[in-house]
C-alpha cells in the first residue's frame, strides 16, 4: 500500500508511493564509552565496520534504496556527520536523550517520519517498504516488533529481550513511524517515560489499573497494550509484525557484532 500525507499531516493511501521522511539516531552519551566502539577501537559505534562499511553507512543506504529522500541524522560527532553528509542527509544535533532527538526531528521535518538507530546494521530495504505499507492507515503512530517464534526461526539460538503478553513474547526491531501530527503526543509521553525510569511505579500507573491488572494476568495482548497506551493520549497506536525475524537484530554489545557480521558473512 502506497502512502502520501493528507493536510493534517496523516499517510494515506496512493496510487503514488510517497515514502515517509526518515531519522537516524546516531548520537551518544557524554562520557560514557560505547562498549562496541571501544572493542572495535573506534570513535563512535555508528562507524564500526560491518561487511565492508561503517554500520550507519549501511543503514543510510537502506533508507535510500527504500525510496527515502529526505533524512535527518541526529548526532554530534565529526566523522559521523561526515558520513551522513556523504549521503546528503540533513545533520541534526542531538537531544539529551532518544526522545528528546525524535522531538527535534519530528519538528524539523513533520509526519510521515520514520525512525531508526544507527546500529541497525542488517536494515533492509524490503523491510522499511513493508513496515510502511503494514500499517493501517488510521495509525497514528506505529511500531514494529518480531514475534519470538520469528526471530528464533532467524537467528536460532539469539538472546533477546523479550516483551510477554497473552499473544507470546515480542522483541523490538528499532523501526518507528510517526505518522501524523497527533504523533508529537507520543514524543511528550515517550520523553515523560525517559525522565520516569527510576521510578517504574509511575510508568505503570500510566496505563491504569484495569489494563495493568489485566498484564499480570496474562490477559493482555501486545496488540491491545499498545492501544489503550495510545487512547489514554488520544490517538491511535498500532503494533506491526515484521514479517522477518531478523529486523530485531541490532548491535547493542559485542556479542551482538559478532552475530551480525556472522549472519552478513553467511
Amino acid at each position: 500500500m502506497a502512502r502520501v500525507a493528507d493536510p493534517a499531516g496523516r499517510a494515506m493511501s496512493s496510487a503514488d508511493p510517497i515514502m515517509p521522511h526518515a531519522l537516524v539516531l546516531a548520537g551518544s552519551r557524554p562520557g560514557v564509552p560505547d562498549p562496541v566502539a571501544t572493542s572495535e577501537g573506534v570513535a563512535h559505534k555508528a562507524l564500526v565496520d560491518v561487511g565492508g562499511m561503517p554500520m550507519l553507512a549501511r543503514v543510510l543506504r537502506s533508507l535510500r534504496d527504500a525510496g527515502i529522500e529526505h533524512i535527518a541524522v541526529a548526532a554530534d560527532h565529526p566523522e559521523v556527520l561526515s558520513l551522513a553528509y556523504a549521503f546528503s542527509a540533513i545533520p541534526l544535533a542531538p537531544g539529551a536523550g532518544p526522545s528528546a532527538s525524535v522531538a527535534k526531528g519530528f519538528a524539523t521535518m513533520g509526519p510521515p517520519l520514520l525512525v531508526t538507530t544507527a546500529d541497525h546494521a542488517l536494515l533492509q530495504p524490503q523491510w522499511i517498504t513493508e513496515f510502511v505499507a503494514d500499517t493501517p492507515d488510521e495509525a497514528d503512530v506505529a511500531v514494529l516488533l518480531a514475534r519470538r517464534e520469528a526471530v528464533e526461526r532467524a537467528v536460532p539460538g539469539s538472546r533477546r529481550t523479550w516483551l510477554r503478553f497473552a499473544d507470546g513474547a515480542w522483541s523490538g526491531c528499532n523501526l518507528f513511524l510517526l505518522n501524523s501530527l497527533r504523533a508529537e503526543r507520543a514524543i511528550a509521553t515517550w520523553q515523560s517515560v525517559e525522565a520516569e525510569r527510576k521510578r517504574p511505579w509511575r510508568i505503570a500507573a500510566r496505563l491504569g489499573l484495569g489494563t495493568l491488572t489485566s498484564y499480570l494476568l496474562g490477559r493482555l495482548t501486545l496488540a491491545e497494550a499498545v492501544a489503550r497506551l495510545g487512547n489514554r493520549v488520544n490517538l491511535v497506536a498500532a503494533v506491526v509484525a515484521a514479517r522477518d525475524g531478523l529486523a530485531a537484530v541490532d548491535v547493542d554489545k559485542p556479542d551482538d557484532l559478532v552475530q551480525v557480521r556472522q549472519i552478513l558473512g553467511a
